[in-house]
C-alpha cells in the first residue's frame, strides 16, 4: 500500500473525505451492479440467481474530493441452511463498521415484509443512512413514486436518491451524497487500486458467475468454486480452478453433453479473466462433487464464505 496522505483543504475548498459505504438489501436489489457502475469496470459478479453476492468485497472509488471504500454485502435473506445463515451474518456484521449504510430497494418490487427486516437492523445502525432506489431504468414513474413512499416509511433515512446503475442513470449524484456524510480524512488506498479481493477470489467468483447464468433452478445455489493454481507467465497467465457442486446430476448438468457445458462456460469466464488480468488466459476447469458442502461449516469456510466469527 503507498503512504497515506492527507489532503487538506486549500483556499477554502471543501475539505478531503474519505470513509467506508456499506451497500445492503434484499438479494438481487442491485447492489453488486451499483458497485460496479461506481467503480467504472467489473470487480463484482452479477446474475439474476438470488444469493448470487457470497462475499463480502470492497471497491474504492475516487471523486477529486473524496475516497469512497464501498463495501458490496450478500442478499439479506431468510436462511434455509448454514451457508443462508452465514450470508447474512457477514452482511449484518459491516453495519457496525462503516460510516454511512445505502440500504438498496428494488424501485419495481413492492416494499414487503423483507425489505421491512432490512429496515429494523439499517435503522439499529450508528452510520449515516442513505435510501436508495435502484432500477429506475425498468420502473415506471407511478412505481418509482409509490415505491419511494414505501420505501422512506421503514426507516428514517438522512437523503434519499433514485438510480439506474445499468444506465448509468445519478450514479455520480450517489458519489456526491455519500460522500458529503463521509469523516474528514486522507485517501486511505492508492489511487489505482479497484477492490481488496485477491485474483484467487476474483478467478473464482468470474467463473461461478459464468455458471449460474448458464444453469437454472437448484444447480447455481449448490455451486462453489475454488482456483486452485494461478501462476503468471511472462505471456500469459495459467489457471486451474474446480466447480464443486452437491449431486452428481449437478456435475452432469456443469459438464453437458460431451463437455459442451464447461466447455462454454470457461470460454466465457477466460474472456473475463483476460480482461481483468490484461494478458492471455490458459484455464483449465474440473468438476466435482462435494455432498451438502452448504451445511458443513468447515466447507464453508474453505470456499471464503463465512462471516469471519
Amino acid at each position: 500500500m503507498s503512504e497515506i496522505t492527507s489532503q487538506p483543504a486549500e483556499n477554502g475548498a471543501a475539505p478531503f473525505r474519505s470513509g467506508f459505504v456499506a451497500l445492503v438489501g434484499r438479494p438481487n436489489a442491485g447492489k453488486s451492479t451499483l458497485l460496479n457502475a461506481c467503480v467504472g469496470e467489473k470487480v463484482a459478479i452479477t446474475s439474476p440467481v438470488a444469493q448470487t453476492t457470497r462475499r463480502r468485497l470492497r471497491a474504492v472509488v475516487n471523486t477529486p474530493v473524496s475516497q469512497l471504500v464501498i463495501v458490496d454485502t450478500p442478499g439479506l435473506h431468510k436462511p434455509k441452511d448454514t451457508l443462508g445463515s452465514e450470508l447474512n451474518r457477514s452482511a449484518l456484521k459491516e453495519l457496525a463498521d462503516v460510516d454511512v449504510v445505502a440500504m438498496l430497494v428494488d424501485a419495481t418490487k413492492p416494499v414487503g415484509r423483507g425489505d421491512e427486516w432490512v429496515a429494523n437492523h439499517v435503522a439499529q445502525s450508528d452510520a449515516k443512512k442513505a435510501l436508495v432506489l435502484t432500477k429506475a431504468d425498468i420502473a415506471k414513474p407511478d412505481q418509482v413514486t409509490a415505491q419511494l413512499e414505501a420505501a422512506q416509511g421503514l426507516c428514517s433515512f438522512d437523503d434519499v436518491i433514485v438510480v439506474s446503475a445499468t444506465e448509468g442513470f445519478n450514479i455520480d449524484a450517489f458519489e456526491q451524497v455519500v460522500s458529503g456524510y463521509l469523516p474528514e480524512g486522507p485517501r486511505w488506498f492508492p489511487e489505482d487500486m479497484t477492490s481488496d479481493e485477491s485474483d484467487e477470489m476474483l478467478v473464482s467468483e468470474f467463473i461461478r458467475e459464468k455458471v449460474l447464468l448458464r444453469t437454472r433452478q437448484e444447480v447455481p445455489h449448490a455451486v462453489g468454486v475454488i482456483c486452485d493454481v494461478i501462476e503468471f507467465e511472462k505471456r500469459h497467465v495459467h489457471i486451474e480452478a474446480t466447480i464443486y457442486v452437491e449431486r452428481e446430476s449437478q456435475k452432469g448438468i456443469i459438464v453437458g453433453k460431451k463437455g459442451a457445458m464447461i466447455k462454454s462456460i470457461g470460454i466465457e469466464a477466460r474472456r473475463d479473466l483476460e480482461h481483468l488480468f490484461m494478458q492471455k488466459v490458459y484455464l483449465e476447469l474440473n468438476v466435482q462433487v462435494k455432498r451438502d458442502w452448504r451445511r458443513d461449516q468447515e466447507e464453508i469456510r474453505r470456499f471464503g464464505y463465512d462471516s469471519g466469527e
